[in-house]
């Protein structure tokens, strides 16, 4: 190697030894609601255990809680809003106690999960 290539080859290896270290990776950020739509989940879900419904499956990423009463279906949906509020649909189809009776039971037993 002529001297021009060996200074050359030393300043890239000098300047690669004195490199900052790595940045961090960036850490997930929650998102805005996110923290109340899951505890409106978790409320939405144990106010049905609390009316009686016998919940077969919940899948808190779709938002949907499945279960009986009775012999008659209920199914629960919670969507996320943009602006951080979430919205909910409660509907139980062929039981004898069926909409609004249990409905309005499973709203209060929401309500109260919810501190409200």
């Amino acid at each position: 190697m002529n001297r021009p290539s060996l200074f050359a080859l030393a300043a890239v290896l000098m300047c690669t030894a004195c490199a900052s270290e790595p940045e961090p990776a960036p850490q997930p950020q929650p998102v805005k609601g996110t923290a109340k739509y899951y505890r409106a989940f978790e409320a939405a879900q144990a106010a049905a255990k609390d009316v009686g419904v016998e919940v077969r499956s919940s899948d808190r990423e779709s938002g949907r809680i499945t279960g009986s009463k009775d012999g008659g279906e209920v199914m629960i949906w919670l969507q996320w809003q943009p602006d951080g509020s979430t919205k909910i649909e409660f509907t139980a189809s062929g039981a004898p106690e069926t909409s609004p009776t249990l409905k309005e039971k499973w709203y209060s037993a929401y309500q109260r999960r919810m501190g409200r």
